[in-house]
């Protein structure tokens, strides 16, 4: 079991504030999670920023924000990942070892992230393959970046009464159900991990309360929920619900991308 730490371990009992970058067609943006779409690169927009990665990145860097993610929301072959690309790398240098990537990671290309200055690299579709855990490829990317660098990505869609794992940004349903027992089993092979509730993420609406449940069962596993907390209240009920141990992301809801909600008291009830 690895032992290294991270600038985030500092609040190891508390609900820590992880930020965000989300980037879509070269820009940085926030929308409906479930809007994506490969077909013509589209989105619903909750917010189109006219500033770049690295401005984000300063900031969250000047309020010593760690842990945070970049997610590229464009497919890999899209003309626009590049340009993703480009903003990210941007990001990164301005807040070397401060920031996580993901979207498009796979096990060739993930150590050229780490070595732009990315603290992690975030995956699902490249270990969710075909609609079940590859181990295969789970292997090959542990192997190329280390434990200590990789976060799994467990994006869910509530289908009946259970949360399956979604591919491909979010389009496609796998055979994995988010349940105590995978996290814990799968905490082996990474060093956290992050969880969009997608049927939420980006409408402000309010969280996914039993999925919230269900991540809090995985004691002494770092996850980051994030998705639908738009509100004061939303914050403080994953915080009670987490039982103050479950990290969280804010994109659309925040006024840094437009939202309603204070980024200094979000931290502030957040205890940094």
């Amino acid at each position: 079991m690895h032992t290294k730490t991270h600038p985030w371990d500092r609040l190891e009992n508390a609900m820590n504030f992880r930020p965000c970058i989300d980037i879509h067609n070269g820009q940085v943006k926030q929308i409906v999670g479930g809007s994506l779409a490969d077909k013509g690169n589209t989105a619903t927009e909750n917010y189109v920023s006219d500033k770049g990665g690295a401005y984000y990145a300063s900031l969250y860097k000047e309020k010593n924000l760690a842990g945070g993610h970049i997610i590229l929301l464009n497919k890999k072959d899209s003309e626009y990942y590049n340009a993703d690309v480009n903003v990210a790398k941007d990001a990164l240098k301005a807040y070397s070892g401060g920031l996580m990537i993901g979207g498009g990671i796979n096990a060739d290309n993930a150590y050229e992230f780490i070595k732009a200055g990315a603290s992690h690299v975030i995956v699902t579709s490249y270990v969710f393959k075909d609609g079940i855990i590859n181990y295969d490829n789970l292997d090959k990317i542990v192997n190329a970046v280390g434990k200590e660098h990789l976060v799994l990505d467990l994006s869910c869609r509530k289908k009946g009464d259970k949360y399956y794992i979604v591919t491909d940004r979010w389009q496609n349903f796998t055979d994995e159900i988010v349940t105590d027992e995978l996290i814990r089993s799968l905490s082996s092979y990474c060093d956290e991990f992050l969880v969009h509730a997608v049927d939420v993420e980006g409408k402000a609406n309010g969280i996914e309360t039993e999925l919230v449940k269900i991540l809090d069962k995985a004691d002494n596993v770092k996850i980051t929920y994030a998705g639908g907390v738009g509100s004061y209240e939303d914050l403080l009920a994953l915080k009670e619900l987490g039982h103050n141990r479950i990290d969280v992301t804010i994109g659309s809801a925040l006024d840094l991308f437009g939202g309603s909600l204070d980024f200094d008291k979000v931290l502030e009830i957040c205890g940094l």
